[in-house]
């Protein structure tokens, strides 16, 4: 096997890895809801969200990587987590 295909071989491992870590993610959503059911707190959290793309945008800072890109991709992933709450809150629809 050459390089290249090696390169691309250890990418598709990391792929496999990022999908399982979101995955992950997802299903502690399902968690966040109940614990928000039981404390009546709102799906939407606004100072949280900026919590954790401000933590985000730190962490890709310090290993080089672009903020920028790194917020938007952050961004998604509350959005997944928001609709998936949602889902199970009734006011939305789950894949």
């Amino acid at each position: 096997m050459g390089e290249l295909e090696e390169l691309r071989e250890r990418i598709a491992g990391i792929d496999a890895q990022l999908i399982e870590l979101v995955a992950e993610r997802t299903k502690l959503a399902e968690r966040v809801i109940a614990a928000k059911r039981r404390e009546g707190s709102p799906i939407k959290d606004e100072e949280q969200e900026e919590e954790v793309l401000r933590r985000a945008v730190m962490l890709a800072v310090e290993r080089g990587l672009d903020p920028s890109l790194t917020r938007e991709l952050f961004r998604v992933l509350i959005e997944m987590s928001v609709e998936r709450q949602r889902g199970f809150m009734g006011d939305g629809n789950l894949p």
